[in-house]
């Protein structure tokens, strides 16, 4: 049993003839005639006495009346509803982001994305990338914070921008009054910081691992995310070795340029078969923010 079978028995009721009954539904009476046959058959009973010159309604016909137009009205009012809810619902949108690094980016291109959405209701996960990277391909999230050289398999890739590699310490720091520095350098700099993959991409942890090589082990402090690293250099008790993001700098930190290394693509990654409508403008306000800084 559907609807427009429904509809057609209330027609045909209501005219108490097939082919007026087509007609006010733009159908074929061959048409409605095979939809009150079904009908029938699968209730089991007669809804109409037919001849050759009338039609009426049985008893069956007319109890099933009542039960026809309150199943369709409960269906119209259902539909209603249930578009009501999906019109009001909010615009779900998962982001993922690897520290407060990532974070930082955020907050002037939501507060845009609203304006422009009312209904968007950012998802923000904040996970090891290995994490990111499985709620990626579950859906949980729809575009992720990815250097160029980490973009899960299948991904899609918006560059947007290219982070130096620099030094970071503190102002009071002895490495502080140079404006750029080399590998030699940092080697005889002291106690620096250090953060395994997936902390740091490839790229960035090959860098690390050249400037940390020949050190003793008690002047390099391990770190489990790059957030810790950051607080252990506020403190001044390590410089660490990072990809600069202007937009994440932190005051009273010196961040100083390691020219012997190539700047790191970092942007978005997402699944393209998976697209967020958002997601497009999205990337371009996250663009335009960062190269307005």
């Amino acid at each position: 049993m559907n609807t427009f079978q429904l509809e057609c028995f209330l027609s045909v009721a209501n005219f108490l003839n097939f082919s007026k009954a087509a007609k006010s539904l733009n159908i074929t009476q061959p048409a409605i005639s095979h939809q009150i046959n079904a009908l029938e058959t699968e209730l089991g009973a007669k809804l109409f006495f037919r001849t050759s010159k009338n039609v009426r309604l049985t008893q069956a016909g007319h109890l099933f009346t009542q039960y026809a137009e309150e199943i369709l009205r409960l269906s119209t009012s259902s539909r209603s509803r249930l578009k009501q809810s999906m019109e009001a619902e909010p615009v779900r949108f998962g982001i993922g982001c690897r520290n407060s690094m990532d974070l930082s980016l955020l907050p002037p291109v939501l507060a845009q994305l609203k304006k422009e959405e009312p209904k968007l209701l950012p998802i923000l996960r904040q996970n090891p990338f290995d994490s990111l990277e499985n709620l990626l391909e579950e859906g949980d999230i729809h575009a992720m914070f990815s250097y160029q050289e980490s973009v899960p398999k299948r991904a899609s890739y918006y560059e947007l921008l290219l982070r130096p590699v620099v030094c970071v310490c503190r102002e009071d720091h002895p490495l502080a009054a140079f404006s750029s520095l080399t590998v030699q350098q940092l080697s005889q700099a002291g106690t620096m910081s250090a953060c395994r993959p997936p902390v740091y991409p490839p790229g960035l942890f090959a860098v690390q691992n050249q400037v940390a090589g020949g050190r003793s082990l008690d002047q390099l402090i391990f770190c489990d995310d790059l957030d810790i690293s950051r607080t252990l250099v506020q403190s001044g008790f390590v410089f660490a070795v990072m990809a600069d993001l202007p937009q994440a700098r932190l005051s009273g930190l010196r961040y100083i340029p390691i020219p012997e290394f190539a700047p790191l693509s970092f942007g978005i990654a997402s699944f393209p078969e998976e697209r967020h409508p958002l997601l497009g403008r999205f990337c371009a306000l996250l663009k335009e923010a960062v190269e307005s800084h």
